[in-house]
């Protein structure tokens, strides 16, 4: 077991801290330059092998010999080891011990990214993947000719990518895969929260809530309704991205791919009732940040001082050593997901990707199928499954109800895949998206804002539509 934690251990950290990128939030894309693959499985003695330690029959799985073995990435951070500390992940290692295989890394800033990988492939320089879990690769990618299908390559209806399948069906353009998703994260937004701080206020925990099935948008409201009081100190909802986790729990994503084209849902009854139901919140001064006696910068302290009842964010503020998110968040927090909506069909909740895309004039895109199957083949292996929940308890210092409660996140994600596609269409209407969405808790009431914003994005839709004919 304990080769086995070297090796594979952080395997779900690993990907988790990838779905930061689909965070809601104007800082979401400095964030995910941070997160990326910080705090990495660690290598193995150097007389062990990940192939002595995975005892699958991965040969079934893992199948063919690649002829070229090096692939080049392009991304703002590096699969690799880096001189940082970060050590190397069990998908890589597996990819060089059973393929011979070699990842090149090309460097690249945020904003540039887009702009250096045209260079690249104007030049004939051969990028063979690009990070495309960041939700602004697809469909613009594939429209700009930037990406190619990912089809004659993987096979989505092959064991490895079966139980994936949904989800990247639901990123297909123009009938093809033009990235390919790995997984599905689970832990992009969460209600973080303090139990000391709930029950001094004589109410019900969350977790329990969740439990027994009551855990609701009447029950979310209902807790801030007896907390906050604002005169007081005492405030209700804090952060940069509550209002797109709760939007999410509709099921319902402002842009989708429907019957292969861009559909808008933002005049969507669904829609129409979640943007009513904050701006309602923001009038009874139950969200915090922006309010007169809060001011605009975040507070995520005031969990762990009692100031604070909800704090919604990505897990990753909890992936770090204890004495870390303590500091901030208290020796008593704890999380729950979004609240259910209760006129929803399913238990929705903001849902990442971990996604790759096939560059245009790549020279070794079967070289990337083979890291990605590797991948893929880590995320079904059960010796990695077994011990996931130890890297969390052990190195983070969670409660194995902690644990349990990531998973039933992750589980929800898996289950009920919702997928928002506007930042793909345009970087212009993922801003118009991302900046209107937010303003009924800002005061702006809903029929104002969908009015100004409407004929906007169908117009950006319409637009990416005709290519296709």
């Amino acid at each position: 077991m304990n080769k086995l934690k070297a090796l594979l251990g952080a395997l779900l950290v690993a990907t988790s801290v990838l779905a930061v990128t689909g965070c809601s939030s104007a800082d979401s894309s400095s964030e995910s330059e941070k997160e990326h693959y910080e705090d990495q499985t660690m290598a193995p003695d150097k007389k062990d092998t990940i192939l002595d330690v995975i005892k699958d029959d991965k040969d079934n799985l893992l199948t063919g010999e690649l002829e070229n073995k090096t692939i080049k990435w392009m991304a703002t951070w590096d699969i690799n080891p880096d001189g940082t500390g970060k050590k190397t992940p069990a998908d890589l290692l597996l990819f060089q011990e059973r393929y011979g295989g070699k990842i090149d890394y090309i460097n690249v800033t945020w904003d540039e990214r887009y702009d250096k990988l045209s260079e690249k492939i104007n030049g004939d320089e051969g990028v063979d993947f690009f990070y495309a879990g960041d939700m602004d690769a697809i469909p613009k990618g594939a429209i700009k000719e930037m990406f190619v299908p990912a089809d004659d390559y993987i096979d989505f209806d092959s064991d490895l990518w079966a139980d994936v399948a949904d989800a990247n069906d639901m990123i297909m353009w123009n009938n093809k895969h033009y990235a390919a998703a790995t997984q599905t994260t689970g832990d992009s937004i969460a209600v973080i929260y303090n139990r000391k701080t709930i029950q001094e206020a004589g109410l019900d925990d969350p977790a329990k809530l969740y439990e027994n099935g009551e855990w609701t948008w009447d029950t979310f409201q209902e807790m801030l309704e007896k907390f906050v009081d604002n005169e007081n100190g005492k405030y209700g909802i804090d952060g940069w991205w509550f209002e797109f986790g709760l939007i999410n729990t509709i099921g319902v994503p402002p842009v989708g791919i429907e019957d292969g084209k861009l559909v808008s849902h933002i005049g969507d009854p669904e829609m129409e009732r979640v943007q009513n139901w904050m701006f309602e919140m923001y009038k009874k001064g139950l969200i915090a940040i922006g309010g007169p006696d809060y001011g605009w910068e975040a507070k995520p302290n005031y969990i762990g001082e009692g100031k604070l009842l909800f704090y919604p964010v990505g897990l990753y503020e909890l992936y770090k050593e204890p004495e870390q998110w303590k500091q901030t968040y208290g020796e008593d927090a704890f999380f729950v997901p979004m609240p259910k909506d209760p006129n929803a069909d399913e238990y929705y909740v903001p849902m990442g990707l971990e996604a790759y895309a096939f560059v245009s004039g790549g020279k070794n895109p079967e070289g990337v199928a083979k890291y990605l199957d590797c991948k893929r083949y880590c995320l079904l292996n059960e010796d990695a499954r077994a011990v996931e929940d130890a890297v969390f308890t052990d190195d983070y210092g969670w409660s194995q109800e902690m644990v349990d409660m990531k998973n039933s996140m992750w589980e929800l994600a898996n289950e009920n895949p919702v997928v928002d596609i506007s930042k793909g269409v345009s970087d212009d209407c993922g801003k118009l998206i991302d900046d209107n969405l937010r303003l009924t808790t800002r005061g702006t009431p809903w029929n104002e804002t969908y009015n100004s914003i409407a004929s906007v994005v169908q117009k950006y839709l319409d637009d990416i539509n005709k290519t296709l004919e």
